[in-house]
């Protein structure tokens, strides 16, 4: 394992990164609604992230598999955890989609993903997105200097545990910077005080992956999308962050998004 410790100038760099991401998720929040493909949210997101500087990372991002990734953003719908393509599927009043999306700014990576509600969801489907949502920030107050990777899945994992929710097991959120995934693997279970301690000055991206059923999942057959096994709900919520002493700084934003949407969770 090779985990890159960042300067303050490159931290800098990374938050400019990070606060384009914020700002291109709260360009979506504007389109999101019944009828809209997430095809179209592609080509809305990728414009945004080109007109300002920026590459989007996904774009041609290799799998396992040795295939390229053939759009700019990740729109996973409903029973859909993470790494959907876009296509031109309409969206339906009372789905859900997690948006994921990255993009690479004067050598560094911007990491973010949220999960929209479109139109009227159900109160069910709302606790889901709010409990993983605050699983998030309880996982970001783990993440300081001297504590260790444990604490974070710990924290993440009893939250939305407690709640009857699974947490996947087989993805995990990553060290970031100049790479999109970077060394350590951040997963979202654990026990505290077991992984790697953490440092100032590392920068990581945390996500919950958290279904409303069981933690199985399976892989499509396109070998990028991840859907619960049991069709349930999924929801996906990530921040970048660098770890501090004390209390760690969120690099990302969902502030635009929550601006457009209202705080609904």
């Amino acid at each position: 394992m090779k985990i890159f410790l960042k300067t303050e100038d490159e931290i800098e760099l990374m938050r400019r990164a990070n606060r384009l991401v914020g700002k291109t998720l709260g360009e979506l929040a504007k389109h999101i609604k019944p009828g809209v493909t997430t095809l179209q949210l592609d080509t809305i997101a990728e414009e945004f992230i080109r007109d300002h500087g920026a590459v989007p990372t996904f774009k041609n991002f290799p799998n396992p598999y040795g295939e390229s990734f053939p759009a700019s953003i990740c729109t996973s719908v409903n029973d859909a955890v993470v790494h959907g393509i876009p296509d031109n599927t309409e969206l339906r009043d009372g789905d859900i989609i997690s948006i994921d999306c990255g993009t690479l700014l004067d050598g560094f990576n911007g990491d973010s993903a949220y999960t929209f509600c479109v139109g009227e969801v159900s109160d069910e489907v709302r606790k889901l997105l709010k409990t993983t949502k605050e699983s998030l920030y309880l996982g970001i107050e783990a993440a300081v200097a001297g504590n260790h990777l444990g604490d974070i899945g710990n924290a993440v994992q009893n939250h939305c545990e407690a709640e009857g929710y699974g947490i996947v097991r087989e993805l995990t959120g990553h060290g970031i910077g100049r790479e999109m995934h970077e060394d350590p693997q951040v997963p979202n279970y654990g026990r505290r005080g077991n992984g790697s301690m953490l440092k100032a000055s590392m920068c990581i991206a945390i996500e919950p992956m958290v279904t409303m059923g069981d933690r199985n999942i399976w892989l499509m057959p396109d070998r990028w999308t991840v859907k619960t096994r049991d069709g349930k709900p999924a929801a996906h919520f990530e921040h970048t962050i660098v770890v501090r002493r004390g209390k760690s700084e969120i690099l990302s934003s969902f502030e635009e998004a929550e601006l457009i949407e209202g705080k609904l969770y």
